[in-house]
């Protein structure tokens, strides 16, 4: 019984450890897109996951060939961008128009951006980088 007794508590003890990796294991975003390049897109919100890690925006927008691509935008975490009342899980709705601004991923075939800025010009609504 000593034996099983150590076999579990060993178990339980690298189930707590494993859960503590996912915040130390984080993705190198120059590893996932071009930091050193731009791509603006304008298209219409798909869905909006104020969530995190990091939120994500999926945008419905005309690809370089005019045809309708879905591009996946990772934004900030929903706890920063909360914490300054930033932005909030009201912020974007299904349907609204934006324009994005961000780092291209490397993959081209994801349609990845990571966001610098974004804007809602319905209501003149801004996050991030310089408008002009």
């Amino acid at each position: 019984m000593g034996s099983i007794s150590r076999i579990v508590s060993g178990c339980v003890a690298a189930a707590l450890l494993s859960a503590a990796v996912p915040s130390l294991a984080h993705h190198s975003f120059p590893a996932t897109y071009y930091i050193d390049k731009s791509v603006t897109i304008k298209g219409k919100v798909v869905q909006f996951m104020f969530r995190n890690p990091h939120s994500m925006i999926i945008v419905l927008a005309p690809g370089p060939d005019g045809k309708d691509v879905r591009y996946a935008v990772e934004w900030a975490a929903a706890g920063a961008l909360a914490k300054d009342g930033q932005a909030s899980r009201e912020s974007l709705k299904p349907g609204d128009v934006v324009i994005i601004t961000g780092a291209p991923g490397r993959q081209e075939t994801d349609h990845k951006i990571r966001l610098n800025q974004i804007e809602r010009p319905a209501d003149g609504w801004k996050w991030g980088g310089t408008f002009e």
